[in-house]
């Protein structure tokens, strides 16, 4: 009858090592996990600043828009206002105020992503530090 009590007791330690272990694997992969995110929108908060300070060019050319410009006309339509033709500095400022705000709206993408960046920072962070401190309270053993 002892030997059967003694093994019962031996059974129940094991299943709580057992248990320990796998809460110590439960904490580190959060851990992981959790830092893996903050990592990863860390990465895009960078990339975000770097497209506002810097905002990536518009690339069609002016010579490009005039020839667009003349295509739409040639076709028959009329541009803005319904004038037929449009002279060089007229063109060209619409053109100035086409990559003005194409601009702008690299810009507010730009805003836009680095919210959303800030989010994948913000979010897990907590999380990862709430894990690492039960794994310094205890290392993940809790009998």
């Amino acid at each position: 009858m002892k030997i059967t009590l003694n093994r019962g007791m031996v059974m129940t330690n094991q299943v709580k090592q057992d248990g320990g272990w796998i809460r110590k694997v439960y904490l580190y992969l959060t851990m992981l996990i959790t830092l893996l995110m903050v990592i990863g929108g860390s990465v895009g908060v960078v990339m975000a600043v770097a497209d506002i300070v810097a905002p990536t060019p518009y690339y069609m050319s002016f010579e490009e828009y005039r020839h667009m410009h003349t295509v739409k006309q040639g076709e028959g339509r009329t541009e803005i206002g319904g004038e037929a033709e449009v002279d060089e500095q007229t063109l060209r400022a619409q053109y100035e105020e086409m990559i003005r705000l194409e601009r702008e709206r690299s810009v507010e993408r730009a805003k836009n992503s680095l919210i959303k960046s800030l989010a994948w920072v913000l979010v897990p962070l907590p999380v990862f530090i709430y894990f690492q401190r039960q794994v310094r309270k205890g290392g993940g053993n809790k009998n």
